[in-house]
C-alpha cells in the first residue's frame, strides 16, 4: 500500500517561497512508469495542477505557475518537495501529493493534504 504524506509550514508570508515535502512510503518515486504530482485546491475553488516529477526525474509545470514552480526529489529519502516562490494570498490553498502513471491523473494515490495560508 503506497502512502503519501505532506509536510511543511502551514503559514507563509506573502512574497516569501514555500516550500512543501511528500514523504512517500510502501512504494520508490523511483520505480518505473510513476509521476508524482503536486495539486491544490484553493478555497471555494476547483483543483489545479501544479506540477509533477517522474520517476525519471524529469519535470513538468502547469504554464500558469511555471515561473514560480520547481519540483525536485531526495530519492534517498523517498521525498518529492514543492517549491513555489513570491507567494501572494491566492496561493492559499489545500496542498495535495498523488501518484500516476502521467503526470496528468488519474490518481491512484493521494496524500491528506495540508492547508497552506499566505498572510502577513
Amino acid at each position: 500500500q503506497v502512502q503519501l504524506q505532506e509536510s511543511g509550514p502551514g503559514l507563509v508570508k506573502p512574497s516569501q517561497t514555500l516550500s512543501l515535502t511528500c514523504t512517500v512510503s510502501g512504494g520508490s518515486i523511483t520505480t518505473s512508469n510513476y509521476a508524482w504530482s503536486w495539486i491544490r485546491q484553493p478555497p471555494g475553488k476547483g483543483m489545479e495542477w501544479m506540477g509533477v516529477i517522474r520517476y525519471s526525474g524529469s519535470t513538468y509545470y502547469s504554464p500558469s505557475l511555471k515561473s514560480r514552480t520547481s519540483i525536485s526529489r531526495d530519492t534517498s529519502k523517498n521525498q518529492f518537495t514543492l517549491q513555489l516562490s513570491s507567494v501572494t494570498p491566492e496561493d492559499t490553498a489545500m496542498y495535495y501529493c498523488a501518484r500516476d502513471r502521467t503526470g496528468w491523473g488519474p490518481y491512484d494515490y493521494w496524500g491528506q493534504g495540508t492547508q497552506v495560508t499566505v498572510s502577513s
